[in-house]
């Protein structure tokens, strides 16, 4: 397969502003409470900066969301400026479900790696680990040949990175180098996932369709993690609901498959999804309700503002979230509903000729 051509400079794509979006208002909003342009160590430990008891307390939370939250506005500026120039590339190749995964491995692995290396108690923050994450899988593609980048591209990138991470003494190194390794493994893995697709299914998935079913994936790991986790981390025997998971996902991932094969599977496959996210998110919103109550108030402002709302209503307020999340779902897929209502047959062979002529990402 020829190699992928690009320029030094790439417009950013959907999943990039998705996570600029994101990271800028989960700062900002740390920012405004902090009544300035730095955020003090408690607030950010309080609404999720990782620290060196965090996993022993079972805080897993704390791996993604210290990963939104900054120490200033030159910290989020830096690194929301590493998200534009490399993320941008990534997501274009392998596309926003692919990129997403890459990115949120690095900013977990590189969070677990960096409280591995940390001796002394510690609180970290910042998206350093997940952007350090793309310019690995980065690398990972130019290495296997699937990115038409020269030398110097790397060169300045990563020597840029290293000149900067010199220049502060705060840089916390073990989450920068971990997030770079996961990110080159993760765009690895999924490389070879991708080239044992092409014996397993018939169809190469719609990105739309990637996304949907990448977060249903993240969903069943939080409630893995939530539950069965406790229990596999306690040393008694908990792999038998998540044995059950894995494969009830992948037998869903081969019935979408099939679907996607036949005439206007397209379509039906977009709808079932959006009933299957609005019923996740009623069933999440029962599970809070259960839960939160007994629980009040978990000592995060926001937090605990949201859940004094929700409590009171839950089947109201879930039902109405479960609606506007299927709305949502159909609106972000209407090209490919649209295409698949007016499907005479070729889509599905499209999709199947996709598969077919490509191997690996």
């Amino acid at each position: 397969m020829p190699g992928f051509r690009s320029g030094f400079f790439e417009i950013p794509h959907a999943a990039v502003y998705m996570l600029m979006t994101v990271t800028v208002l989960a700062s900002g909003l740390c920012f405004i409470q902090a009544g300035g342009a730095s955020a003090p160590a408690e607030l950010l430990y309080r609404y999720g900066g990782m620290h060196s008891t965090a996993i022993a307390r079972h805080e897993y939370w704390r791996l993604l969301a210290y990963g939104f939250l900054h120490v200033n506005f030159v910290h989020l500026t830096m690194n929301m400026l590493c998200l534009v120039l490399w993320g941008a590339h990534l997501e274009r190749r392998v596309g926003p479900a692919y990129f997403l995964i890459i990115y949120l491995c690095a900013m977990v692995l590189g969070a677990v790696i960096g409280n591995g290396i940390h001796s002394t108690p510690y609180l970290t923050v910042g998206a350093s680990g997940a952007t350090s994450g793309i310019l690995g899988a980065l690398l990972c593609l130019w290495i296997l040949g699937k990115l038409d980048f020269g030398f110097d591209f790397f060169a300045i990138n990563i020597g840029l990175n290293i000149a900067f991470a010199f220049g502060n003494s705060r840089i916390d190194w073990g989450v920068h180098l971990g997030g770079f390794a996961a990110g080159l493994i993760a765009c690895a893995v999924l490389d070879l996932v991708e080239k044992t697709n092409a014996y397993v299914l018939r169809c190469k998935f719609p990105e739309a369709v990637k996304v949907n079913l990448a977060l249903l994936a993240c969903v069943m790991a939080l409630w893995v993690w939530s539950g069965p986790a406790q229990t596999i981390a306690a040393g008694t025997s908990g792999w038998g609901p998540v044995i059950i998971i894995a494969v009830a996902y992948c037998a869903v991932v081969k019935l979408v498959d099939l679907a996607l094969s036949m005439k206007k599977g397209l379509a039906i496959v977009v709808t079932a999804l959006a009933g299957v996210n609005a019923a996740t998110v009623m069933l999440c919103g029962w599970v809070l309700a259960f839960y939160c109550w007994p629980h009040l108030p978990m000592g995060y402002p926001l937090l605990d503002s949201l859940l004094v709302i929700f409590c009171p209503n839950p089947v109201l307020i879930s039902a109405l979230t479960a609606i506007g999340v299927a709305a949502l779902t159909l609106f972000l897929c209407a090209n490919e509903i649209s295409r698949g209502i007016a499907d005479v047959g070729f889509v599905g062979k499209s999709l199947r000729a996709e598969r077919s002529r490509r191997h690996g990402l």
